[in-house]
């Protein structure tokens, strides 16, 4: 029930970040794309873990990990979804190689990857789930600044702060993603 809010709001958040950082309209286009896919692969994870109403056994998020790899084997074999695809499949990577499925680090993850990974995990942050309030969004913010450099491309958390102080990206509103999807 959470996901369509979710994609969303990680869709609208990406942008704000990439608006940042002056990426060319291709990258553009291809992050728009993206940023609506990094959940696909929870299709092949089962609802017992996907609506545990409890955090996570270490078990479980065993498996919750492989959702960017099931992401991937679903839309690979689409040819003009590679850049696309790239950046749901290494959107859980971190710059200091502690990330899933892959172990990617530093300049090995795509910069798509690397804003979605930031949306959605401010998305999750602020997000009230069965089991855990929400964060409020300053909270958030500073938990991802704390991070930069370790779980976050510092380029992209530079860019995220900036957004964040310019913007409402603190106050999301529902009128704001229609306004962007029309």
């Amino acid at each position: 029930s959470y996901t369509g809010g979710h994609t969303k709001r990680v869709s609208f958040f990406s942008e704000m970040i990439a608006a940042e950082l002056d990426l060319d309209s291709r990258t553009m286009m291809e992050l728009r794309l993206a940023a609506t896919l990094p959940d696909i692969g929870k299709i092949g994870i089962e609802d017992k873990i996907l609506k545990k109403p409890a955090p996570l056994t270490p078990e479980e998020f065993e498996i919750m990990k492989n959702h960017p790899r099931y992401g991937f084997e679903i839309l690979k074999h689409v040819e003009s979804l590679k850049n696309v695809t790239d950046g749901m499949k290494f959107h859980h990577e971190r710059p200091d190689g502690l990330g899933y499925p892959y172990g990617l680090k530093g300049k090995e993850i795509p910069v798509i990857a690397m804003i979605i990974s930031v949306a959605d995990t401010f998305d999750a942050m602020i997000s009230t789930r069965p089991y855990r309030k929400g964060l409020s969004p300053m909270l958030a913010h500073q938990e991802i600044l704390k991070h930069k450099g370790t779980q976050f491309s510092s380029e992209v958390v530079e860019a995220f702060d900036r957004a964040f102080k310019r913007s409402t990206m603190y106050r999301f509103e529902k009128k704001k993603i229609d306004k962007k999807a029309s």
